[in-house]
């Protein structure tokens, strides 16, 4: 998420049958859902302003959105949008130790049985 923006309402309305999270910063936003035919249409006005991902984790413990459809739809929008721990880079193999030539020497050589 790469916006700063605040929002004072945040809610869940459905449409066609899918439920998602939405952000406004006026009440009156539920009459324009309506209107382009989603149905309920919960949105409330926040304590303060919040970003998006502030707001969907306030909600998420609210009496208004207890009901499975609502919190599937704010479960589906933290999964997405939340911050992903960053991997921790693993070590790689250690190298080999380098190899050491040996060197024969004819010295070395005179008592092979070869």
């Amino acid at each position: 998420m790469a916006t700063d923006k605040l929002f004072t309402v945040a809610g869940v309305s459905t449409l066609d049958g899918v439920t998602k999270v939405r952000f406004a910063n006026d009440t009156m936003r539920v009459k324009v859902l309506q209107k382009h035919g989603h149905t309920d249409p919960i949105l409330i006005e926040l304590e303060t302003a919040m970003t998006k991902l502030d707001a969907v984790k306030f909600i998420q413990g609210l009496p208004e959105f207890e009901g499975v459809a609502a919190q599937a739809a704010i479960a589906d929008y933290l999964e997405d949008h939340a911050p992903k721990a960053k991997a921790v880079a693993t070590p790689t193999a250690t190298k080999a130790p380098a190899k050491t030539k040996v060197k024969a020497t004819t010295v070395d050589m005179e008592d092979s049985p070869i």
